[in-house]
């Protein structure tokens, strides 16, 4: 009987199986007994968030592989197994649901059928896919991990917590492209397969089966070599239209095509020591995988050979055996062998044809198309840098108005500055005159008596001068008497006033 893990927080049942050291909290970043089979023991990061849980997928008390299960979405973000090695036989298809996704209070430990779920969890299908959502669908429950990988019990597959919805055209090819990789390229380059660490997840669409499931855009896988010297990292991604084929893509590459850009494998799964020959004859192995698929859908037909019916069949989940046919009919089968292949051959070439021809013709439709688009964005670019550039002017219009007003003003109250100074400097002549004129009395009358003064100054000054220079005179001419008449004998005396 498959049973399912899921971690949850909160509750005394939680709290109990911590204690038996099944449970893993979230303040732990592991699935706990699941994570050997992550690489280095570490799941990936960065894509965890509240509406997913994790979950350690168990059958008969032993783990099987790892889930990380939207709730929001009811898918799978991803599953994690390794080594895996195909089934000796079938197995009996039982999908189960986790009770204690919709019921974390509930006491079952084991994923049931979802029959005998309806009565003992409660909201069942509040949070995960049921069978209920697949009917009168077009889409079948294709699983992550599928039950032809694995080599020991594969009910443990059988969860819906590890399927996601998928059309039966595109199960098929990605069971065939997994069974491809894994049998020819990824295993017989990692040793024996013991260290090989492989996700595969999904990436969810905005369409919604029963508007409640996502579709999935694409499927991935990424897987990991850890053999020491040896090891490798590859990444693979298969979009669910019928006509994309796989790609191979590095694990970077990968990890920015999914949400929250995650590390998928801690230290990208030794970088730096991988074997680049290894991924390089991966490589090779995964250009034929290609081919096929490329060959297998250019020949398609609605009745497939029976070879590639058997091999299909066998990949996928197993179902009513079809009866033996008759010995007329293998007869008939034989005679019209021949001419269904001429026929077939035919219609091969015919496809062929029109198909190179309808490639001829979209690549020339999408470099018109190219040129078109180049041309309309070149002219929408001019438009809008036209009008973005006329945008410009206008709205600097008001300013630069502005600008020339303030100019002006500033030349008018300049003109008006000279034009004072020139009239207060014509004004100043006429006021000076008047002032000289008006204090020209003031002036003069008080300059009549110093006039008048400096004129009596003079007169007397002359007078006193002309009595100087006639006692002068005078006296030297008494001089000149006394000195004659002393020489005569006459003694005339004369005092200091020069009077005799």
């Amino acid at each position: 009987m498959g049973t399912a893990r899921w971690f949850a927080l909160g509750s005394l049942l939680a709290l109990a199986r911590l204690l038996e050291g099944r449970l893993v909290g979230e303040e732990e970043a592991g699935f706990g007994e699941c994570d050997k089979f992550f690489y280095a023991g570490t799941p990936p990061a960065g894509l965890a968030t509240e509406s997913h849980v994790k979950i350690c997928q168990r059958a008969e008390g032993a783990e099987r592989f790892a889930t990380l299960y939207s709730t929001r979405d009811r898918i799978p973000v991803y599953s994690a197994f390794r080594a895996p090695r195909p089934a000796p036989g079938g197995a009996e298809q039982r999908w189960l649901v986790e009770p204690q996704i919709d019921d974390p209070n509930s006491n079952l430990e084991e994923a049931i059928n979802e029959a005998e779920a309806i009565t003992s969890v409660n909201s069942l299908g509040s949070k995960q896919a049921l069978n209920t959502d697949y009917l009168d669908s077009d889409y079948q429950r294709g699983q992550l991990y599928p039950f032809s990988l694995s080599s020991d019990l594969q009910v443990a597959t059988f969860t819906l917590t590890n399927s996601a919805p998928m059309t039966q055209s595109f199960q098929e090819r990605w069971y065939v492209n997994l069974h491809s990789l894994m049998d020819r390229a990824l295993t017989p380059q990692c040793g024996s397969g013991e260290d090989l660490y492989i996700l595969t997840g999904t990436v969810p669409s905005d369409y919604r089966v029963k508007d409640k499931v996502a579709v999935p855009e694409f499927v991935w896988l990424a897987a990991c070599c850890a053999v020491p010297g040896g090891g490798w990292a590859m990444g693979f991604v298969k979009h669910t239209r019928d006509s994309d084929i796989i790609e191979d893509v590095m694990v970077k590459d990968l990890q920015k095509l999914l949400p929250f850009n995650p590390q998928l494998f801690q230290n990208n799964c030794g970088e730096t020591e991988q074997d680049t020959e290894k991924m390089k004859k991966i490589l090779e192995v995964v250009n034929q995988v290609q081919d096929e698929e490329r060959m297998v859908q250019s020949q398609k037909t609605s009745s497939p050979p029976s070879s590639t019916r058997s091999k299909r069949s066998a990949l996928l989940p197993p179902e009513a055996s079809e009866g033996s046919s008759s010995f007329l009919g293998k007869l008939m089968g034989f005679i019209a062998t021949p001419f269904i292949k001429l026929f077939q051959l035919i219609y091969y070439l015919v496809v062929a044809i029109l198909k190179n021809v309808v490639y001829l013709l979209w690549c020339v439709t999408k470099q018109v198309i190219n040129g078109i688009e180049s041309c309309l964005y070149r002219l929408g670019s001019a438009t809008i840098s036209y009008f973005v550039a006329i945008g410009e002017e206008l709205v600097s219009i008001p300013w630069k108005v502005l600008k020339v007003v303030a100019k002006v003003i500033r030349a008018i109250l300049r003109i008006l500055c000279c034009l004072l100074k020139a009239v207060c400097r014509v004004l100043s002549i006429p006021v000076r005159v008047l002032v000289d004129v008006a204090t020209f009395p003031v002036y003069t009358m008080g300059a009549i008596p110093i006039v008048c003064k400096d004129i009596a100054l003079g007169l007397g000054g002359t007078v006193s001068l002309l009595f100087d220079t006639a006692f002068g005179t005078l006296g030297g001419l008494f001089q000149v008497v006394f000195s004659v008449c002393k020489r005569i004998g006459y003694k005339v005396t004369f005092d200091n006033s020069g009077e005799l």
